[in-house]
């Protein structure tokens, strides 16, 4: 028989009746065949049925299947069908982190590890389960924190890509040497090259080369330091900020300034459509003195940046240096009643951004606010910045925005304006199903 369309009439065909018996005339003999039918609806495109004839005995039996396609479920009824599962270890530092990772996505399970070490410190380690992941995609969230936790993990990181795994991830939010990655005289060691060495040295998985994400890296050279065997993934913290300044009240009265040239080159692409600073502490040209007392004096003048066609607010800084002592100025631009936000990668010391602000200050900007993705602050640091009390920049900020990339930050400035974390979580659920 060929495909028919039958009437709505017939009461076999009706969607209320999938099956009837129907009777047929004697002596009929009927092999089994298939009939391809379209029902039509008024709301909704023919869709094609199948129709059994079984005529092995009387009397004939008709069954009226559905398409294939009415009995699968939409892609948007299950939006994780295509996300891969991930097996996420971690280091003690990073537990906080690594439960808002998982809470992200129902595709994210998270595994254990044992830290222990035996009595002449070095580590003992343990992997909870290991046959358990073989196959699976697996990720570590780590923290380099400080040399001594380096080992410990490295241990782990080499490790897991053994277990037969189908893909390996190694999830370093901070990159804790790129302020050592230049050479400037001879006897001086890279550091930053090291640690990319180390990690690109990470063992193959069933899938591959090792995948390294790492967000906000401190100079653009350092993604050249890694070799072939490892899949650097840089991400930034920027689009995070760029949500937390949309929700202020005065959203429409920002201004982003950078501290130095190097900062401009990585986040002004990102931050275009709102008026810049070109820069309060250059490091562009410098030259150097003695003064009658012997002391070096460091001259360092801002090379007048245009941005994108936005009128910048020009600044020429002059920084003079005399053993620990900063002086900042601003020879032009003016940032009167402009809620002036500071941007840069990581904070160390601080002091820059404090003699930011207080120039800054002093030429009449009515609150000043800092972002920075890495909040280091050694020696507890931190506790330089001071909250402005609702509108007095020069004695404090109105916010001072970080990330939880540097985890035991986090726990020391929590609820203590004007610091603020922004966490990475969703950003780096998002690349672990790359």
């Amino acid at each position: 028989m060929s495909a028919i369309s039958p009437p709505q009439s017939v009461p076999s065909f009706s969607s209320k009746s999938p099956s009837k018996t129907l009777t047929p005339a004697p002596n009929s003999t009927r092999p089994f065949n298939r009939i391809h039918c379209e029902l039509k609806k008024a709301s909704a495109a023919p869709q094609k049925w199948t129709i059994d004839c079984v005529s092995s005995t009387d009397p004939i039996h008709i069954i009226l299947k559905p398409p294939n396609s009415a009995l699968l479920p939409s892609p948007m009824d299950s939006p994780l069908k295509n996300s891969k599962r991930v097996c996420l270890f971690y280091c003690s530092e990073m537990r906080d982190l690594a439960e808002r990772i998982a809470s992200e996505s129902d595709a994210i399970e998270l595994r254990s590890i044992t830290w222990r070490t035996f009595a002449d410190g070095f580590p003992n380690l343990f992997i909870s389960n290991a046959q358990g992941v073989r196959g699976q995609h697996v990720a570590f969230l780590a923290s380099f924190s400080s040399p001594g936790v380096i080992f410990e993990q490295l241990s782990i990181i080499y490790a897991l890509p053994r277990l037969f795994v189908s893909s390996f991830t190694l999830i370093l939010p901070f990159f804790p040497t790129g302020t050592s990655e230049r050479m400037e005289d001879e006897g001086d060691v890279a550091t930053a090259f090291t640690l990319a060495r180390i990690l690109s040295n990470i063992p193959i998985s069933m899938g591959g080369p090792a995948s390294l994400v790492i967000f906000d890296i401190h100079a653009l050279q350092e993604r050249f330091y890694f070799g072939d065997n490892v899949l650097p993934c840089f991400e930034s913290g920027i689009p995070l900020l760029l949500n937390r300044l949309q929700s202020l009240p005065d959203s429409d009265n920002i201004t982003i300034a950078f501290p130095d040239d190097g900062a401009w080159k990585r986040f002004h692409k990102q931050l275009q459509h709102f008026p810049m600073m070109s820069g309060i502490l250059a490091k562009l040209d410098s030259v150097y003195s003695i003064n009658s007392n012997g002391a070096i004096i460091f001259h360092v003048y801002l090379t007048k940046l245009k941005l994108c066609g936005i009128p910048a607010l020009w600044v020429v800084c002059a920084k003079v240096r005399e053993g620990d002592q900063r002086i900042v100025r601003i020879k032009e631009g003016d940032p009167k009643g402009r809620h002036v936000v500071i941007v840069d990668d990581l904070v160390q010391s601080g002091g820059t951004l404090i003699e930011c602000q207080k120039v800054l200050a002093k030429h009449g900007a009515t609150k000043i606010s800092a972002y920075v993705t890495h909040g280091i602050f050694p020696n507890k640091s931190w506790q330089r910045f001071n909250h402005d009390k609702g509108g007095n920049p020069e004695n404090g900020m109105t916010y001072f925005w970080i990330t939880d990339s540097c985890p035991e930050t986090v726990k020391q400035v929590k609820n203590k304006p004007p610091f603020e974390v922004i966490s990475l979580a969703a950003a780096i659920a998002s690349a672990l199903h790359i």
